[in-house]
């Protein structure tokens, strides 16, 4: 879908929307529409007005009621995310132990996220089991 769409989508448009409809939007991307350093070059493509396009593409973000961003979380709460997981699937192992494994495994892994603390979990438990 063209992010354009997606605006008239979000914004309304002539079009009534039925009153069963409704419309979530995600993304995993924390920009949503693509920039490149050529369209805000001084003579990007000869365009007179550049700013506006520049604007119009940065407006997509504005028809989003709520932003929720994930920040990484530090070491220690890497750590903290791994312990409770493992403590939930009840793996035993030596915590001294978890935390070597849990950080080499972010290490290799794409780093400390929530999802890697999971992955990681995931992979003990059928290696143990």
């Amino acid at each position: 879908m063209e992010y354009k769409e997606l605006k008239g989508l979000l914004e309304g448009s002539l079009q009534v929307r039925p009153a069963n409809v409704l419309v979530y939007a995600t993304s995993n991307r924390r920009h949503l529409v693509k920039e490149f350093f050529a369209d805000r070059a001084p003579n990007a493509g000869g365009e007179v007005r550049l700013q506006d396009t520049v604007q119009e593409k940065l407006s997509l973000a504005e028809r989003f009621g709520l932003t929720v961003i994930f920040p990484s979380p530090d070491q220690e709460q890497y750590l903290a995310i791994v312990g409770e997981l493992a403590r939930k699937a009840g793996l035993q192992m030596e915590p001294a132990e978890l935390r070597r494994r849990a950080l080499q495994w972010a290490l290799y892994h794409n780093g400390a996220s929530g999802r890697t603390a999971r992955q990681f979990v995931d992979y003990l438990r059928g290696e143990l089991e």
